[in-house]
């Protein structure tokens, strides 16, 4: 399946909405994608999963990857996961206790991210 991918703004964050399988094949792409984000100064980033129907370690590990350069950039890397499927991967993998994961891009986008990230919360 093909992964879609496609960024806007809301506030201080950008959105990064994704479709589609997010695995060993097409999870190189979504990396690509948050380097480049990354890159080009971006330091709030809001992934959202609504749209994603499988998401594998691949997947995962790209997360955690985009996480960690944000962190170190005194960024915030938040989720979008509305979906019970995919909230329980992340409570088996116990990356639920990683990633700030929100019901909704507008709970996301609300300041909490970004703010714990520039007050070291």
């Amino acid at each position: 399946m093909e992964l879609s991918l496609a960024a806007r703004t809301v506030a201080e964050y950008v959105v990064l909405e994704i479709g589609g399988e997010v695995d060993v094949y097409t999870a190189p792409k979504l990396r690509e994608r948050l380097i480049e984000m990354v890159n080009a100064g971006d330091r709030h980033i809001v992934v959202d999963l609504g749209r994603v129907d499988f998401l594998d370690s691949t997947g995962l590990g790209v997360l955690v990857g985009a996480h960690r350069r944000l962190k170190a950039r005194d960024g915030s890397l938040g989720l979008v996961c509305p979906h019970e499927r995919l909230l329980k991967v992340f409570r088996i993998t116990g990356l639920d206790k990683v990633f700030d994961i929100h019901a909704s891009v507008e709970d996301a986008t609300r300041g909490g991210a970004a703010r714990a990230a520039r007050t070291g919360s």
